[in-house]
């Protein structure tokens, strides 16, 4: 392990114990991080021989690479770029550098997409459509009327035990990104078919073990990524036509229609979990009217 690949082991080490950042977070700033240093000179020993020239010239070879179809979105680049900047404030603050030449560079200006949503006049029919007559159907109509009624991520749903559900109070508790936790309302519907579910797999909401999973699979075992991802695909396709028809569209739903009827933006940032404002505002250019 030569000096660069010892300080990225310490710097993972650090964005796990110290930041509480996520698996799938960590494994981005890898990927970002291992391409920086691999595009680096042979020369260049350790990061405090790199200057804001070797980061804008990495960020321009990303941009100009020939070993892709379709070339990188300058979303993708902002990224990579915003992991360099996490290296070098870490390297500052514990002292491995005396100067932080990433803040010198500027990130790239990234263009927002409007989110795609469903109409509200089609929710009823998409959340009709898993078969109730099954455990299977009964777990995917929860499943959907959690995601519509919640607005929470596809990650934080897998991860919900039974006991994170508080159906007096009628909230989930939810470890979001960076493992922050918050409460989280949910409606009605998704209580009643919550409790239609957990009592197809002879369970409660109040006497199951608090530790098992919310959403399991035949064998009993936490629900799959991809299971959730296609089924939810194949429900949304019965009632809505366009493009990333996943689970996070359920999301946008969600907000989009909240800012729709007049909810408050800070009120829909805490719900999403958004660790900023800006990453909200994009719902407020979505009218369905």
């Amino acid at each position: 392990m030569d000096k660069k690949e010892k300080v990225l082991s310490d710097f993972y080490l650090y964005l796990k114990k110290e930041r509480n950042y996520s698996n799938n977070t960590i494994k981005a700033y890898q990927n970002d991080l291992s391409r920086f240093v691999d595009f680096l000179p042979t020369n260049i020993s350790g990061f405090d021989k790199v200057n804001r020239e070797s980061i804008r010239g990495f960020l321009e070879s990303e941009i100009d690479r020939k070993d892709l179809i379709t070339p990188i979105s300058s979303k993708t680049i902002a990224r990579r770029l915003a992991s360099i900047k996490s290296l070098f404030k870490y390297l500052l603050q514990s002292e491995q550098i005396g100067n932080n030449e990433a803040i010198l560079v500027k990130t790239p200006k990234v263009s927002k997409t409007l989110p795609n949503f469903i109409d509200q006049k089609v929710i009823k029919s998409l959340m009709e459509s898993p078969d109730d007559s099954t455990t299977k159907g009964l777990r995917d109509r929860a499943i959907l009327e959690l995601f519509y009624s919640s607005g929470i991520r596809l990650s934080e749903l897998i991860a919900l035990n039974i006991g994170e559900v508080d159906a007096e109070n009628q909230l989930i508790k939810v470890h979001g990104k960076g493992n922050k936790e918050r409460l989280i309302p949910f409606g009605n519907r998704a209580k009643f078919c919550i409790e239609n579910y957990l009592k197809s797999r002879a369970l409660s909401l109040n006497a199951a073990p608090k530790n098992d999973p919310l959403f399991v699979n035949k064998k009993n075992k936490r629900v799959p990524t991809s299971t959730i991802q296609r089924r939810i695909r194949n429900y949304i396709k019965l009632v809505a036509e366009g493009k990333r028809l996943g689970p996070h569209i359920l999301r946008h739903s969600f907000a989009t229609h909240l800012m729709d009827m007049g909810a408050d933006i800070r009120a829909v940032k805490d719900l999403l979990g958004h660790s900023s404002l800006s990453s909200t505002q994009i719902y407020t250019h979505v009218k369905p009217e």
